[in-house]
């Protein structure tokens, strides 16, 4: 059975991005790095490898649950969700949402409610659609 586990993925003030998990395997924490949150991603799962092998094996197989700060969602789908379309869908104008992208300002909790609520009913939206 797998170990379900929660990673947390955020925009570092120099711009990268990092990944670190709410739990520890064991006694130590699994991480991950890079200039992208894609990158950061594949990381994690590249110390996961390397975890495993300097363990014997001795690490669970692991079920991750990634969640995003909003900087980091915005820059890992902005080449399918594009800022005017997500201020349709959110509500929160795009010249604000490219500040929460760039890292220029911080959006305040509602803002970050009103984003998952919008990307959330999108996807249900989405997820209910047949083609004929």
């Amino acid at each position: 059975m797998k170990t379900k586990i929660t990673a947390i993925i955020e925009r570092n003030p120099d711009g990268e991005y990092s990944i670190y998990t709410q739990e520890k395997l064991g006694k130590v924490g699994l991480h991950g790095y890079g200039p992208t949150p894609e990158d950061a991603i594949k990381d994690f799962w590249v110390a996961y490898d390397e975890m495993k092998e300097l363990l014997n094996g001795d690490v669970p197989e692991i079920d991750v649950s990634f969640k995003y700060d909003v900087a980091s969602f915005l820059r890992e789908f902005k080449n399918i969700l594009s800022l005017s379309g997500l201020q349709i869908v959110t509500g929160i104008h795009q010249k604000q949402l490219h500040h929460y992208l760039t890292g220029t300002s911080k959006p305040t909790k509602g803002s970050i409610e009103k984003i998952e609520r919008g990307v959330h009913e999108l996807a249900h939206k989405l997820s209910e659609i047949e083609f004929v």
